[in-house]
């Protein structure tokens, strides 16, 4: 189901008949084919299959038809249909905390022709909000590493990730994630795939890498466990929803040829 984000909606496009609305109140969604109040905030999200499709921000909406996580409709809806999803998320939280400029703190204005809001005195832009993250399958000998972060839930292994910092490459914030979670180091670095990660805005960066030297080590601050695992020995690994898991996935049909 091919999807095509436009900034602005086709002339022969409106608001009603035929169309798909993302209602959003705070980082909850609801599918629905109809257009919220007049006063809610729109934002025109692109064509999905031939149907245009329309987000609002109903913030202050005080009845419920059936909002639901992004987390939770990730069992209902297909890869494209999520990221729209999660689009409509990104642009209505986006668009909410922006209403006052960053540098001088008068209000802002949308910007005509651009996805960006621009302050009414000084004219800065400020545009959708994308946090850059890089997540890394390593292996060794036939075996992948793998770590459980403390903040999660439940006892899950995943692969390393970490935000890229400034100046920094994807390649080069690879490495430096990978010694300081678990202190090793490693080579053969190979892009992967992407994947939008709207929790609340993170752009995940996948890549596979083999270790080079040295010995796991945890930080024990944000990784409190890792180890090397077989294709046959695997711990609780990520829903097939995350790049983790499509990583971790590739892998095994890798070692499966």
């Amino acid at each position: 189901m091919p999807f095509v984000p436009l900034l602005e909606p086709p002339d022969d496009v409106g608001t009603t008949e035929g169309v798909r609305w993302y209602w959003v109140r705070g980082s909850e969604v609801v599918l629905v084919d109809e257009p919220p109040e007049d006063d809610a905030v729109r934002h025109f999200l692109g064509v999905l299959d031939g149907t245009p499709c329309w987000a609002a921000d109903v913030d202050g909406l005080k009845g419920d038809p059936g909002f639901q996580s992004l987390m939770g409709l990730a069992a209902q809806l297909d890869d494209v249909e999520w990221a729209v999803a999660g689009r409509a998320v990104q642009l209505a939280e986006w668009d909410r905390t922006h209403r006052f400029c960053g540098r001088c703190a008068s209000p802002t204005s949308p910007a005509p022709g651009e996805r960006a809001r621009r302050c009414d005195a000084c004219g800065l832009l400020s545009f959708p909000r994308l946090a850059p993250a890089v997540i890394v399958l390593v292996e060794r000998d036939g075996a992948a590493l793998l770590a459980r972060n403390g903040s999660f839930p439940i006892p899950m292994y995943s692969t390393i990730a970490g935000f890229v910092e400034p100046g920094e490459t994807l390649e080069g914030a690879v490495a430096r994630e990978v010694h300081e979670e678990v202190g090793i180091e490693v080579t053969d670095i190979a892009y992967r795939g992407s994947q939008p990660w709207p929790f609340p805005h993170s752009l995940m960066i996948g890549f596979t890498a083999r270790w080079e030297s040295g010995e796991i080590a945890v930080d024990g601050r944000e990784i409190v466990d890792a180890n090397w695992y077989g294709p046959d020995e695997l711990p609780m690994i990520p829903p097939p929803l995350s790049i983790a898991r499509r990583l971790i996935d590739g892998w095994l049909a890798e070692r499966a040829d």
